[in-house]
């Protein structure tokens, strides 16, 4: 069966075409016209004037609908995914914070039973470990506890043990930071910056280590600061001054004010800016007292003011962001036309991550669609040509 969208405002990867018909044949996109195709048999669906777009892509989460990656059971992969589908993403990459080795490897091992089960959430594309090679004093609302310098038996035997690691956040000034960067790029993996003491100065070899994204920009990290009265350029600074280096950013509109989203966007331009939710269990859930990471062993924080905090209220502790919200934070708070808002949220994910099947709309692409009108809210989302939300 092809399935005929209609009536849309498609978004492809150069220009809106308005009243599109877009034709899915089972996972991938048929056909893009700007005119009518005619079928005998074909499920229609009426975009009624809605944008047709690419799915979203989420390359940071922690959680979603009250379950966290670190719950490490198969029900709260599912429904972090289910959660994420309902505004709009269509594949994601679970995060697994800084914890204890057993409880990382535990936590990979539901990540594949998971993905054989998925069949009505957004896709997983892979895990992310956010640690634990980070600077102690830019933790935030990672425990303290399990933060160390890069171990090559410890990371090659993570790397041997799992295989759908895709990307791995550390801190490039630590004793063998460079080496476990050349190391995990060998074997296919994104090193990227984040939770680091770095000046510039460091950042520029680790970017020719492989180095080449940065995490949360602006987040856990510094930006000019002063050694023995000098001052230096930080790891935001190297951010800007590199122009190849890639950057995600929390674009809730609280980690990141509309000053600082303008900012990025002007000196970053749009082709090098991923926008990430870093969501914990409390996206898509009433505000109050949650917990981050594991229920058992994890962070206490207060939901409150739309982000989640620690309980003194000294920082915040991730996100309860969704994509929706996100595109929608850049278009009315930083200015942007939906077509480059969306496609930090397609498109560059999906070029930094190597996902060639995803992040456009065009002939012989995944069928990993969306509908959404002009307040981005998701009114249809299809994950590889199956339909798993409608409002």
């Amino acid at each position: 069966m092809i399935t005929k969208i209609i009536n849309g405002k498609v978004i492809t990867p150069h220009r809106i075409m308005e009243n599109a018909v877009v034709l899915v044949c089972g996972n991938q996109i048929l056909e893009i016209s700007e005119t009518d195709i005619q079928l005998e048999q074909a499920y229609v669906i009426d975009a009624r004037g809605k944008y047709v777009s690419p799915g979203f892509i989420d390359l940071h989460t922690h959680g979603a609908g009250g379950a966290d990656f670190m719950d490490r059971t198969v029900e709260a992969f599912l429904t972090i995914a289910n959660t994420h589908a309902i505004h709009g993403t269509t594949a994601l990459m679970p995060t697994i914070l800084t914890v204890a080795a057993p409880d990382m490897q535990k936590a990979c091992e539901t990540y594949e039973e998971a993905c054989r089960q998925n069949a009505s959430g957004a896709a997983f594309i892979g895990i992310h470990l956010e640690g634990p090679y980070f600077a102690l004093e830019q933790a935030g609302a990672q425990d303290p506890r399990y933060i160390k310098d890069p171990d090559p038996k410890e990371y090659s035997e993570i790397v041997d043990s799992c295989r759908s690691l895709r990307r791995w956040s550390a801190a490039p000034e630590l004793k063998g930071a460079l080496e476990f960067a050349r190391y995990i790029r060998s074997k296919g993996i994104l090193p990227s910056i984040a939770h680091t003491n770095a000046i510039a100065a460091d950042i520029y070899p680790a970017f020719e280590a492989g180095f080449t994204m940065m995490t949360h920009l602006y987040s856990a990290m510094l930006g000019v600061t002063r050694r023995n009265a000098f001052r230096y350029a930080g790891a935001v600074e190297a951010a800007f001054l590199i122009d190849e280096m890639d950057v995600e950013i929390i674009a809730d509109g609280i980690h990141l004010p509309p000053d600082l989203l303008k900012l990025i966007c002007k000196v970053k331009g749009h082709d090098h800016i991923a926008l990430v939710t870093d969501s914990m269990r409390a996206a898509g859930m009433p505000e109050g007292a949650y917990v981050l990471g594991d229920k058992e062993k994890g962070l206490p924080v207060i939901v409150e003011d739309g982000v989640a905090k620690l309980p003194d209220r000294s920082a915040f502790a991730g996100s309860v962001a969704t994509a929706d919200r996100l595109v929608r934070t850049m278009i009315q708070q930083a200015g942007l036309p939906v077509q480059e808002a969306v496609k930090m949220m397609t498109a560059n994910p999906a070029r930094m991550m190597h996902l060639h099947q995803k992040g456009s709309l065009s002939a012989g692409m995944d069928a990993d669609i969306i509908l959404f009108d002009e307040n981005i809210q998701i009114h249809l989302t299809m994950v590889e040509g199956k339909t798993v939300y409608k409002l």
